[in-house]
């Protein structure tokens, strides 16, 4: 999926947080965003998924202005762990069943087994650990086959051996063609697959650059 950003100005009330940002991606390439907190990464990541209201010609999705489309079928979202609400009593079955828009089938098994989550598949998500809700997370947005993939901090509380998994299946899933968005304070995780650097600040500057195009700024 290619991704457009034009001029894309945002605020909260009188806090100016997005100032102009303009970038592009072709399908298939891979973005990390970094920046310190309050610097504006989750709001562009909100503004990605309709959570804030942007204005008309300020993003477009396949050269459609995301105003414009009524269902995100094809973008799948792996929020921040803290976003999740750990008092509802749900299970890993309920949360992946919630988010398919079909009935359970081949396709539904074949992402079940691919994320080891068959041991653990009727757990309430409050007994999982990190890692093992991160798989779940993951295996949730990639239910609808999406082109673009958001991922928000995915690696904040996992472990070595999962944060391994999750980078090679972000690998295979850049191979297969689908277009990523990674906000990460990990300046090391993923910076094999990166094609291009977002870094925002909290005097509303950005800059973006192609990865290997000198040091990447803090």
């Amino acid at each position: 999926m290619r991704v457009t950003v034009n001029n894309l100005t945002f605020a909260y009330t009188q806090k100016l947080v997005l100032n102009n940002l303009s970038f592009s991606l072709k399908s298939g390439e891979f973005l990390t965003i970094h920046g310190k907190n309050g610097a504006g990464k989750s709001t562009l990541i909100k503004c990605f998924l309709k959570m804030l209201k942007v204005n008309h010609n300020a993003i477009f999705l396949d050269d459609i202005d995301i105003n414009n489309i009524k269902q995100f079928n094809n973008v799948g979202y792996v929020p921040q762990k803290t976003e999740f609400n750990y008092e509802f009593p749900i299970t890993v079955f309920e949360v992946l069943s919630c988010a398919y828009v079909k009935k359970r089938d081949a396709y539904y098994t074949e992402i079940v087994n691919a994320f080891d989550l068959n041991k653990i598949y009727h757990e309430n998500i409050n007994n999982l650990s990190g890692g093992q809700l991160q798989r779940v997370f993951i295996a949730r947005a990639l239910l609808n086959k999406p082109k673009l993939l958001i991922l928000d901090e995915p690696t904040v509380g996992v472990d070595i051996d999962n944060i391994k998994t999750l980078h090679d299946t972000l690998a295979n899933l850049k191979k297969n063609g689908i277009t990523i968005v990674l906000v990460s304070h990990d300046m090391d995780f993923c910076s094999d697959l990166t094609d291009y650097y977002l870094i925002l600040n909290d005097l509303c500057e950005y800059t973006f650059k192609k990865a290997g195009d000198g040091n990447v700024p803090c």
